[in-house]
């Protein structure tokens, strides 16, 4: 099995360049493990307080359970994702069968940032793009599939998005073994980064 890390800013183009290595790999192959889902669960607060969460920040990120998972994904166990109400900040009842497949994707903004999960990759990748435009992208998600206001997420961009950006997932660049400008529509950096997985697979046959 061969583990990927993906990581970047918030709206960099992460997830299509997921998408576009697992669609030239075939989903029989190739999976994507969304870190998205690995957030921690706040039904324990008041809704109000939920809102005010440093949700940008990575002690957010339940990344033990995740790391668990991976090894248990690595010995060829399936294992039960948990699924996350992106609208109420809480962790859903429902749980993913993801099963183990040759190639898994991390994807996230901080795939590249918790050690122990650094050392389980055997290629990281880090997608950069302008910061309008990621800015952009997320103002257009969150509005759309999360339920939230314009005035909100611009709120919460200037409030902690931004300054945990800059604090603690830029500086994860420096641990990708490819970094990835332009997002997902970088060709070129996309058919390499196919090729070393279509390579490294041949070698285990």
């Amino acid at each position: 099995m061969v583990l990927i890390g993906i990581g970047g800013g918030t709206g960099s183009g992460k997830t299509t360049v997921a998408k576009r290595i697992v669609h030239s790999l075939g989903e029989e192959r190739c999976a994507i493990l969304p870190m998205d889902n690995y957030y921690k669960d706040m039904s324990h607060l008041p809704i109000e307080e939920r809102r005010l969460v440093n949700y940008d920040h990575p002690d957010v990120i339940e990344h033990r359970l995740l790391v668990e998972h991976l090894r248990k994904l690595l010995h060829g166990e399936a294992v039960q994702i948990p699924t996350y109400d992106f609208v109420t900040y809480t962790r859903k009842v429902e749980t993913l069968n993801f099963v183990p497949k040759k190639v898994i994707l991390v994807e996230g903004i901080f795939a590249l940032y918790y050690e122990e999960l650094r050392e389980l990759y055997e290629l990281s990748l880090y997608v950069d793009t302008e910061s309008d435009i990621r800015f952009i992208r997320r103002l257009m998600r969150d509005v759309k599939e999360r339920g939230r206001s314009v005035e909100s997420v611009v709120n919460q961009y200037l409030r902690t998005v931004k300054p945990m950006h800059d604090a603690y997932v830029e500086p994860t660049k420096r641990y990708a073994d490819i970094i990835v400008p332009k997002g997902g529509h970088n060709d070129r950096a996309i058919e390499v980064v196919v090729n070393y997985i279509t390579k490294r697979l041949e070698k285990e046959v």
